[in-house]
């Protein structure tokens, strides 16, 4: 067992720490399913003590619940790169396809997203759903800038699209299949369903970088709200 066991005054050896025990623990989740999965694997796994995670966490609903906003915060990350790399992203089809790959390439998230609606209430970062309102604002703000730059069809309101789109997004991640054939079809699904008209580029690049700044906003909002105990970030 590590002599790392105790408070650290350094910011980045607790960081560091903080990775290492978030590491282990989506590690194990991924391999044995949450309800196999104990402080004291985790601690073992780490190579610290049992008492050290609590240093960092208070729970083990709490540690689970760091693992899946670090997988979202990656995933989001992936997508505003692309959108930074190639704005016609920005586009509804191509951002469900990028966001829909963004999630499967990690199992574990796609697994936490789909394997269990209650535990995800029990992980949320705010006990007043305070992260899924953000969510579902910046989602909501994205689908209306869609609507402004006359992307999206004419006949349906923002709420509407918002609420189809999510209904079929989840839909796709539901569904058993070939992985990159399941997002060629979603993405062909969401153009005909929800799409219309056409953009220069000069839109293109305007709605991507709005896009991509809403992102930002709601990483770092995501992040400034996973404070742990004693006013600690660590590494999420």
């Amino acid at each position: 067992m590590s002599a790392n066991t105790g408070p650290l005054r350094d910011p980045q050896q607790r960081a560091e720490r903080a990775a290492r025990i978030l590491d282990t623990t989506a590690e194990l989740l991924l391999r044995h399913g949450r309800r196999k999965v104990s402080i004291d694997d985790v601690a073992a796994g780490a190579g610290i003590g049992k008492g050290t995670v609590y240093l960092h966490w208070k729970s083990r609903e709490q540690l689970f619940g760091a693992v899946f906003a670090r997988e979202v915060l990656h995933a989001i990350g992936d997508l505003r790169k692309q959108l930074e790399q190639e704005p016609a992203t920005c586009l509804l089809h191509r951002f469900a396809r990028a966001y829909f790959l963004a999630i499967t390439d990690r199992p574990l998230l796609q697994g936490l997203l789909l394997g269990d609606p209650e535990l995800l209430g029990r992980l949320s970062a705010a006990p007043d759903t305070a992260r899924e309102d953000r969510h579902t604002a910046t989602s909501r703000g994205y689908v209306g800038l869609l609507a402004e730059h006359g992307l999206l069809r004419g006949d349906l309101t923002v709420d509407e699209v918002a609420f189809a789109y999510q209904a079929v997004f989840e839909g796709f991640l539901r569904a058993e299949g070939d992985r990159a054939e399941r997002a060629d079809l979603l993405a062909r699904t969401v153009r005909r369903a929800f799409e219309d008209g056409e953009a220069s580029g000069d839109v293109l690049r305007e709605v991507a970088a709005a896009t991509a700044a809403m992102l930002g906003e709601l990483m770092e909002a995501d992040r400034v709200e996973a404070v742990l105990p004693g006013g600690r970030r660590d590494d999420l």
